[in-house]
This record gives structure tokens, C-alpha cells and sequence, in this order.
């Protein structure tokens, strides 16, 4: 029971202001992607599902895409295996890509899915192979730095040739809330591990989704990588390009703003990049002109007067 008029002001002013997103957003599809790194916090994980049960409450479609990097090399450490990342992605070998099937489909997700029965989220988990979700193909050895160097064989990685979402329609239809696994296979039924945030682009892209959402440790984009106030409120695909060609983004930031980049170029109007460390921090990006993070879109004149304000 709320026993203060001061309560009860401050919970009917907040269904008042959601009030027009809830309207607006009821029935689109959002495609979240949080990094391995969140769930390796109780908490943190708790606390992303209630956010999810909320916005699936209200009527909202979300797809949740995990990574699994951090557990993925502890399990290989654990193991006795090495980890070699390039420009922000993983080498798999063979070794490499068992740990990541045991790691992705039977660790993250299962546990992902445990705690949304917890939280009364009806959650079911897929993989890129289910289905036929995601067809890939195995990438050939790449050069990185400009021809300088010899190619780069990142072993059991999968570029993605082809999307098919009507299983994710099918489950999203029947009120269920996708967890996706960034794995595939080739034709041959070969496993590939897939960048989780170039599954989700890919996801949004075909879902054809009003908002991908990345929920990193970062605060957002900064302008700075050295300087943690120097976050972007909001920023077009020129701007983006700027950054990298400044080299203001991270290492693990690079693979993202492709991912971003191909999300919109995808048709997606609207990419977020927020921190999960930020208490509720999916809910306001949401549902408040604020936000907490970075708004991407394909051009500074798409912004609204509010956006612009955030």
C-alpha cells in the first residue's frame, strides 16, 4: 500500500509519462544484445530480466541476443586452452568452438532462461541452428591492416549469409520471449561462432525491429575513450565514422559500430548503446527523453526535438 500522498504523486506522474511510449512501442519488436559480462553478475542479470519482463508486460516484442566472451575464456583457461582475441573478435579453433558450444548453449542460456522462469518471463531459447535461423558460412583467412601483414584465419567463425526470422515470429507471436545464441552452422552442418553483435544487428535488421538496443559496461560512445564524461547523447552514421577514424573507439568497440552501422544501413531507425551497470537503465532509455546512453541514428536531421534534447 502507498501510505504518502508524496508516493502516490511521484507513481501516478511516472505511469503518466510512460503512458505515450507504452502507446507508441505496443506490439514493435526490440532486439536487446548484452555481452557475456553481465551475466557473470547475479544481480546484474536479475535485474536486466526484470526490465524485460516489464517491457514484455507492456506489450513490447523483445529478442534478447547474449555473448559469452569472459566465460568462454575462463572455461578455456580452465582447460588448459589459450585465448586469442583480434581487433575485438575471437580466434576459434576447434578446441575454441567446443568451449563456446558448451558455454553459450549450456551455461549463459540455460541460466538466462532459469532466471526468466524465476521472474515468470515465458522465455524459450534458440540458437542461429534452430530453425534455420541464421545461415552461415565459414570466413576465409582476412587481412586486418590493410594488406601490411599475412591474412588472419579466425578459424570457426561464421559470416552470416542469410536470415530467416519466421521462427522468431512464430515464438514472438505465441507471447514468448526469444534468448538467442550467437551460433550457426555452415550447409555441411559444420558449428560457427558468430559475433553476438553482428547477430543482433542482423536479427533487428530482418525483424525489421524499431530499436536495437547494446547493453555494455561502457556508459555509451564516448567521444574520448580516455575520458569517461565525454559521452555521445546522440549520433549519426557520419559521426560514428568520425570517431573511428580518430580512433576514439576501443578496440571492443569497433566490432559494435559495425554492427551498428549494419543495423541501420538494415533499416533499423534507432540503436542504443547503454550501460547495464546503470540501475534501470533499459527503462529509461525507453521511457524517458533523457535516456542514460548514446542514440544512433542513420542521420543528425532523423532526431526529434526531444531526442536531440536527450
Amino acid at each position: 500500500m502507498i501510505r504518502t500522498t508524496g508516493n502516490r504523486d511521484i507513481v501516478v506522474a511516472a505511469l503518466k509519462h510512460a503512458a505515450p511510449y507504452i502507446r507508441m512501442f505496443k506490439h514493435k519488436v526490440f532486439v536487446l544484445k548484452a555481452g557475456g559480462e553481465l551475466f557473470t553478475d547475479s544481480g546484474a542479470t536479475h535485474a536486466l530480466i526484470e526490465q524485460i519482463a516489464i517491457l514484455h508486460q507492456v506489450g513490447i516484442r523483445a529478442v534478447l541476443v547474449h555473448g559469452g566472451g569472459p566465460q568462454s575464456t575462463e572455461m578455456a583457461g580452465t582447460l588448459g586452452l589459450s585465448t586469442q582475441i583480434i581487433q575485438g573478435r575471437r580466434v576459434t579453433d576447434e578446441s575454441a568452438l567446443e568451449v563456446a558450444a558448451m558455454v553459450l548453449n549450456g551455461q549463459i542460456n540455460t541460466r538466462i532462461l532459469a532466471i526468466c522462469r524465476e521472474l515468470d518471463v515465458p522465455a524459450v531459447g534458440i540458437s542461429g541452428v534452430d530453425g534455420g535461423l541464421i545461415r552461415a558460412t565459414k570466413r576465409p583467412p582476412v587481412r586486418i591492416d590493410g594488406g601490411k601483414s599475412d591474412p588472419v584465419d579466425f578459424g570457426f567463425v561464421g559470416d552470416i549469409e542469410a536470415v530467416d526470422v519466421n521462427v522468431l515470429h512464430t515464438q514472438l507471436e505465441n507471447g514468448l520471449v526469444p534468448i538467442v545464441s550467437p551460433l550457426s552452422a555452415d550447409p555441411q552442418g559444420t558449428l560457427l561462432n558468430i559475433n553476438a553483435d553482428t547477430v543482433a544487428a542482423a536479427l533487428a535488421a530482418a525483424l525489421k525491429a524499431e530499436k536495437l538496443i547494446f547493453l555494455t559496461d561502457a556508459s555509451g560512445i564516448l567521444e574520448n575513450s580516455e575520458d569517461p564524461g565525454s559521452l555521445a547523447s546522440y549520433l549519426d552514421l557520419t559521426g560514428l565514422q568520425r570517431l573511428r577514424d580518430s580512433n576514439a573507439l576501443k578496440t571492443g568497440m569497433l566490432p559494435k559500430a559495425a554492427a551498428i552501422e549494419a543495423a541501420i544501413e538494415g533499416g533499423v531507425p534507432r540503436v542504443h548503446v547503454i550501460s547495464y551497470r546503470v540501475p534501470d537503465s533499459l527503462l529509461l532509455e525507453i521511457f524517458t527523453n533523457e535516456g542514460t546512453g548514446t542514440l544512433i541514428v542513420k542521420s543528425i536531421g532523423e532526431l526529434t526535438a526531444a531526442e536531440q534534447a536527450h
